[in-house]
């Protein structure tokens, strides 16, 4: 069965200021649904049709580049909507907040290494929170559409959080300021579902 768009829990404009509704409408009607599109193509006839996109990505040919650009970009995506939201004021679960004080210290000090790896990957990627198996988390970042599921992108573990750098996410409303870009995405993390992703993948 081929894959298909996802659609969003939120209308375009539900996350003005922070990301407006001309980038979502684009971000999510144009780049993810060309990923999508691709996606089916790339494997079409191939031994992935039929996998899931975690089978997929798990156990990828990282020299197939059109399966590597298109699954990851699709995966991404579909991670990115759903770590979002307009409801203002979710906050970690305390298991997960729990977990982010053991590894960085404290909140403030997780957003600083979260918001330096997103301002620091150079041209286009993402940089993520992952969870491993014992419930210790981490940042990390990869380059364009990688991600840690993916055999060698340099970054491990279950995604939970993760956040688009690439120009098309924020370039008509942030133009080259990322870092305001990346501030911003903090107002609109749905915590909730960050919590949940955290509880299943550890």
């Amino acid at each position: 069965m081929a894959f298909e768009l996802p659609s969003l829990d939120y209308a375009y404009d539900a996350l003005e200021p922070h990301i407006d509704a001309r980038t979502m409408e684009i971000h999510h009607g144009k780049h993810h649904a060309g990923y999508t599109t691709n996606l089916n193509n790339a494997i079409a006839g191939t031994e992935l049709e039929g996998k899931s996109i975690d089978d997929i990505l798990t156990g990828l040919d990282m020299n197939n580049a059109a399966v590597r650009n298109n699954g990851g970009g699709f995966y991404n995506h579909s991670l990115f909507w759903k770590i979002m939201t307009p409801n203002a004021g979710t906050q970690p679960s305390d298991e997960l907040a729990d977990a982010i004080n053991a590894a960085f210290g404290s909140f403030e000090s997780f957003k600083d290494a979260f918001a330096k790896a997103a301002a620091t990957r150079f041209g286009s990627g993402w940089a993520w929170l992952c969870v491993h198996a014992g419930g210790k988390v981490e940042v990390c970042s990869t380059a364009n559409q990688d991600n840690p599921w993916m055999p060698g992108a340099g970054c491990t573990g279950t995604p939970i959080l993760g956040l688009d750098v690439w120009e098309h996410a924020y370039y008509l409303n942030y133009q080259n300021r990322r870092p305001d870009y990346i501030n911003a995405f903090f107002n609109v993390i749905n915590w909730d579902e960050v919590s949940k992703r955290y509880a299943a993948g550890k």
